[in-house]
């Protein structure tokens, strides 16, 4: 009680020295990497309203996630944590605090907080949420009266009465978490988009990776490169004949373009309440995605396909000067929750590991930032299934090591930037395995 009481009393000194506290608005789509954005020139998918929210903003394009699957992911995002301090390494519930994420932080602080759709981390938290619903798995819900909507169509009508019914003396936070372009696993067809997309992409002919064969994926260790493995498994569902990867992409796309609808809808929603430039608005994603690179599918390992996602900020307190830009700097999923918190005057604990990255298009100048990181991937089920991997990630190297196998591997991104190349046992490159060997470790101890 003594700390809410403290909580009031900050919030009250906040509103009468004229400081309005900002809102917050999280777009948080599923299975969808850097490179799924109009923005972004990808050659076949529209994103017309993300691509606006680009230019009324700035975007990252050197954005990853620290663990490349929903759950840990999800986790990463409300704790501000690697996964070896929040500690879910799949789907249950983390160990952080509530008090310490950004959402228990905030209605701690007076803010009206709201989460709409997937979760995925344990049994969905009712009771600290001041307007939660979570909904996630299928792409098509059964209603009372008898008909189906769409997930992607719930998400839509949950957040806008949200953003309809909120107190209008609290200042809010709304993460809406969308299933799509999440497959839906069990069903055959996999992507099931809503009627009215299915004219989109009619007369598209997907491009497919050059990476996206047999060789690519004969190249990847024995231990991943077989049929038991889940990657490959998957492969088979969606992509294992050139018709089935253009019916498959064709509808993720148009999952992805009802998305960007949805988003769309969203903004303009706080546009005509007058709240759009007083609300932190950030459109981002769980993990990336492999469409068949590496003869594989979905994500969990730590190539650039399931590790790098799109982000896209705007910011209020965003100079003019800065509208449209992109920016090239490291940036993490774990970074968020600081941002979050910074842009509303919360102080982050000091369990946070991210950063917050409003310096990076707030100042004159940028500051210091890092620029490699410590990915990590727990074991899912056993090591034929989805073994565990970790890596040090920098902009021109990568070092990969596969614990359940004991294995290495090295890349040279400025060369080889869809990784097809292992250069561990190359001899001119000794030296830098060492060194980077010891920096995995250093950053692998301090993520706990």
């Amino acid at each position: 009680m003594a700390a809410q009481d403290s909580a009031t009393q900050d919030d009250a000194a906040a509103n009468a020295s004229g400081a309005a506290p900002m809102n917050v608005v999280i777009l948080y789509a599923d299975d969808w990497r850097h490179d799924t954005l109009g923005v972004a020139g990808h050659p076949v998918v529209k994103t017309p309203h993300l691509d606006q929210l680009a230019a009324d903003g700035i975007r990252f394009t050197n954005n990853y996630v620290t663990t490349s699957i929903c759950g840990v992911s999800r986790a990463s995002l409300y704790t501000g944590q690697w996964m070896s301090r929040h500690g879910n390494e799949g789907f249950r519930a983390f160990d952080t605090p509530w008090s310490e994420t950004y959402p228990g932080i905030l209605r701690n602080h007076n803010f009206y907080v709201g989460h709409v759709g997937k979760w995925h981390n344990g049994k969905f938290p009712q009771d600290k949420y001041d307007f939660g619903r979570s909904y996630f798995g299928t792409h098509w819900f059964d209603q009372p009266d008898g008909t189906k909507i769409h997930v992607t169509k719930r998400n839509e009508v949950d957040a806008m009465e949200f953003l309809k019914t909120r107190p209008d003396d609290k200042p809010f936070v709304l993460t809406v978490a969308f299933f799509a372009t999440h497959a839906e696993d069990r069903n055959p067809l996999q992507f099931l988009p809503q009627p009215e997309s299915m004219s989109l992409y009619e007369d598209v002919t997907v491009p497919v990776a050059p990476n996206a064969n047999d060789e690519s994926f004969h190249r990847l260790p024995p231990f991943i490169a077989n049929e038991k493995n889940e990657g490959r498994n998957r492969w088979h569902w969606r992509f294992d004949t050139p018709e089935k990867y253009q019916t498959m992409m064709k509808n993720y796309f148009r999952l992805a373009t009802e998305v960007d609808s949805v988003c769309g809808k969203v903004v303009d929603e706080l546009k005509s309440q007058g709240v759009l430039d007083n609300t932190l608005v950030i459109f981002t994603t769980d993990n990336g995605y492999y469409h068949a690179e590496h003869g594989l599918a979905d994500k969990w390992y730590p190539h650039q396909e399931s590790i790098r996602v799109p982000l896209i900020v705007r910011d209020p307190r965003m100079p003019a000067s800065k509208r449209g830009e992109t920016d090239d700097a490291m940036t993490l999923n774990v970074d968020l929750a600081p941002t979050i918190l910074a842009a509303t005057h919360q102080d982050a604990p000091e369990t946070m590991q991210g950063r917050d990255i409003s310096p990076l298009y707030l100042g004159d100048s940028s500051p210091q930032w890092r620029d490699e990181f410590f990915y990590e991937h727990a074991i899912i089920r056993d090591k034929n299934f989805i073994p565990a991997s970790e890596a040090l990630v920098r902009n021109d190297w990568k070092y990969f090591y596969w614990p359940d196998f004991d294995t290495e591997q090295l890349f040279d991104l400025t060369s080889d930037p869809r990784e097809e190349n292992d250069r561990v046992d190359d001899p001119s490159q000794a030296d830098r395995l060492a060194e980077m060997r010891a920096r995995f470790a250093e950053l692998k101890a301090a993520a706990k």
